[in-house]
């Protein structure tokens, strides 16, 4: 069971989701997209909670308001983190996690460890949370096919692009091919590099 959320802050809505327990959790660490960024409470248990971006967004680009949700959602989903203040939640790409075969179920490491960013949550916030729940809503997807037709559409929209781009290009060298040929054919027929016939001779007659 997967439950899903949405950040109503900004528009349209940002996506958070999270697993009901470590096994859902191992599922989604497999699963996850490239969009995905990943959230859990700092050297504590916790959910795993994940905001979807939106294409073409990157990490940098979350408003600060939904970082807060996610942190937020976390942390209230931490049996010791949301009894405590000043907690820390770390962030980072899904494509940044790092399932080992020795780890236990649910839990992960990271490909760089610099790339993992963290923020302090000073206390829970009951407005956020309560406004979260308020979207809340429980399915069991099948995240295997969700990711392939994810994928699928994925490569059908770079083969889209790449065809769009080499039409584009092909337009282009036509252009400069005609461009090219008109400033051939200026310069055959400019004045400076025209011949006129004159043999010094007014008459008509050829010998």
């Amino acid at each position: 069971m997967v439950y899903y959320f949405e950040s109503s802050i900004v528009s349209p809505p940002a996506l958070l989701y999270m697993g009901i327990d470590k096994h859902e959790n191992e599922d989604l660490i497999k699963w996850g997209w490239p969009e995905d960024v990943w959230f859990h409470v700092d050297e504590l248990s916790s959910a795993h909670v994940y905001l979807r971006l939106r294409s073409g967004q990157t990490i940098d680009d979350i408003p600060s308001a939904v970082i807060e949700d996610a942190a937020q959602l976390v942390k209230a989903n931490s049996i010791m983190g949301n009894k405590m203040n000043d907690v820390g939640v770390v962030y980072t790409m899904w494509s940044n996690l790092k399932k080992t075969a020795g780890m236990e179920v649910g839990q992960v490491g990271f490909h760089k460890e610099s790339e993992v960013r963290k923020i302090k949550v000073a206390k829970r916030i009951n407005e956020i949370i309560n406004r979260l729940n308020k979207t809340k809503k429980e399915n069991q997807p099948d995240f295997r096919a969700e990711r392939e037709k994810r994928d699928t559409l994925d490569r059908e929209d770079k083969k889209k692009l790449m065809r769009e781009q080499k039409k584009k290009d092909e337009e282009e060298e036509k252009k400069r091919k005609e461009e090219a040929e008109l400033r051939s054919y200026n310069s055959l027929m400019s004045s400076d590099n025209m011949s006129k016939y004159d043999d010094g001779n007014d008459s008509d007659d050829f010998m």
